[in-house]
């Protein structure tokens, strides 16, 4: 039996849970509203102010989705309550990033500024020209767009430069004369 999928789901006061036909498990709470498709051989029990996630049979692929809809449910729980935000930082000289009503525009070294619009209910902030903060109901979602930011110019590892996650640490390698 998975551990993380056996494991109840407690819904916080002010956050209601349904399962719609389908098999769509739908969140609301004060921030936002999130649904999410799960597989038919998964079955999902809402009682009172938990919720339960357990599998038809023993098959390996209904072993491998139990503990992963139970995360994303709870996930959606957790982001309709607290949200989720991930910190990006910009380290080179001259690279700033700067919001320009609802767009984050980035100066990285390319010869054109490289502008993101803000999406569903995701909100990009900038609070120093060398920090970004992406912030979010939907953790997937706040992921995705921290990684495509990130990825208009990924942190080198000679001189550290480019955009990185304020938690990610950099391998730093030496340099041409560094191996003499």
């Amino acid at each position: 039996m998975s551990r993380i999928g056996k494991k109840p789901i407690t819904v916080p006061a002010g956050v209601s849970v349904t399962v719609e036909p389908g098999n769509v498990v739908v969140v609301k709470g004060q921030k936002a509203t999130l649904s999410c498709p799960i597989n038919p051989e998964i079955t999902v029990i809402v009682e009172n102010d938990t919720v339960v996630v357990n599998r038809a049979n023993d098959e390996p692929e209904a072993r491998s989705l139990h503990g992963l809809s139970r995360t994303l449910i709870s996930n959606m729980v957790e982001g309709v309550v607290n949200g989720f935000k991930k910190e990006l930082e910009i380290n080179g000289v001259g690279y700033r990033a700067a919001k320009q009503g609802k767009e984050l525009v980035l100066n990285v070294g390319h010869s054109h500024p490289v502008k993101f619009t803000e999406g569903d209910g995701l909100t990009i902030e900038v609070p120093a020209p060398n920090k970004i903060v992406v912030s979010g109901p939907d953790k997937q979602a706040v992921g995705q767009l921290a990684a495509e930011i990130r990825g208009v110019r990924p942190p080198e590892p000679y001189l550290g430069k480019g955009i990185k996650y304020a938690d990610e640490v950099i391998r730093r390698k030496e340099g041409k004369a560094g191996g003499k």
